[in-house]
């Protein structure tokens, strides 16, 4: 049976700590990872070559001005589980105020950026791209520091990568993810 995937659909998903993945046949699954990756964004790593970077202040930055664009270049990758179904339920999200981007220019052009959904207190990392070396990273340092000053409590991020753990990711239980999920839940943050 084939759910639509309908902002309500997700909202609730995300609630209880599932969420979607598609496939290049148009087929939509749903996930919890046992255990799942998070930041603690107190304790968030930001390494000594990237702060030199961004220090550099070569990019410019800026939130939710390139959706679909943004959205387009996470998918373009030899295998994406960022169908046609989920850039339209997304978009939708984004258009209803909850699914936010984050972007990096350099020369005026979009040089990398990140897309997730924002409930409560809680942020849920959906995919980066990067055109320009480190640019989906100093994404990720911008959007910590802007969920840490708009008193965000949970950076989801789903599944552990070598490149999340230099950043000071972690994993913890379903169960410990659920807890802290339904205190995140309960805060009312805005992004932008």
């Amino acid at each position: 049976m084939h759910l639509q995937l309908t902002p309500e659909l997700l909202l609730r998903a995300y609630a209880m700590g599932v969420f979607p993945m598609g496939d290049e046949s148009g087929a939509i699954a749903w996930y919890s990872p046992d255990p799942r990756c998070i930041f603690d964004l107190e304790r968030f790593h930001v390494p000594r070559r990237l702060l030199r970077t961004i220090r550099q202040g070569g990019f410019e930055m800026a939130v939710n001005g390139a959706w679909s664009e943004v959205l387009r270049s996470c998918a373009e990758r030899d295998t994406t589980w960022i169908n046609e179904e989920i850039c339209h339920a997304y978009t939708r999200l984004h258009e209803m105020g909850y699914a936010h981007t984050v972007e990096a220019y350099k020369d005026g052009k979009l040089a990398g950026g990140l897309y997730g959904v924002a409930i409560g207190g809680a942020f849920f990392g959906e995919s980066m791209f990067h055109k320009v070396t480190d640019a989906s990273k100093v994404c990720l340092v911008y959007l910590v520091e802007r969920l840490k000053q708009r008193g965000f409590r949970l950076l989801d991020s789903q599944y552990m990568t070598s490149h999340l753990s230099t950043f000071g990711a972690v994993t913890i239980s379903r169960q410990e993810y659920l807890l802290r999920l339904e205190q995140a839940l309960r805060l009312d943050c805005r992004f932008d």
